[in-house]
């Protein structure tokens, strides 16, 4: 690990959860600290699981991989700036623009983690491992978040 590694991981993911808090910050949709707290939280999780799970379990390749999905978690919260600043200067900041912003953010991820999992030279059961976290927390988020399911 160099420097210059651990240097990019810390800014991918700071910038990351400061866009991500962004964004939730200004969408009105969020009507409680406790709705913000636990969108945070579940979006933090999934990119917590992997974290642990490479360092963990990846020997000479886990910050490789850790500095990849730290690009893929900023490039995510990047797309979600044109709501953040639509919102922020309350010109548009209806549902379906908010929905619309995490679609397009979502699919980049997907793709782009699918990327940094081959640039990093690892088993595609990694991107699988990270849409079955994905899966989930858009669950969490449906239900514990938006109560638009009951369970």
């Amino acid at each position: 690990m160099t420097t210059n590694n651990l240097s990019l991981i810390f800014l991918y993911f700071t910038l990351s959860t400061l866009l991500t808090g962004w964004f939730i910050a200004v969408s009105p949709l969020y009507i409680s600290t406790e709705q913000m707290l636990w969108s945070c939280g579940i979006a933090g999780g999934k990119w917590t699981i992997q974290l642990i799970a490479g360092f963990l379990l990846l020997k000479e390749k886990k910050w490789d991989f850790i500095r990849n999905i730290g690009w893929v978690c900023l490039i995510g919260s990047i797309l979600l700036v044109p709501y953040c600043l639509s919102a922020s200067f309350h010109l548009e900041a209806g549902t379906p623009f908010f929905i619309a912003s995490l679609i397009i953010a979502v699919i980049a991820m997907i793709f782009f983690y699918y990327q940094a999992v081959k640039k990093t030279g690892i088993t595609l059961f990694w991107w699988m491992t990270w849409l079955l976290c994905l899966a989930v927390a858009v669950s969490l988020q449906l239900t514990i978040v938006f109560n638009v399911f009951k369970i």
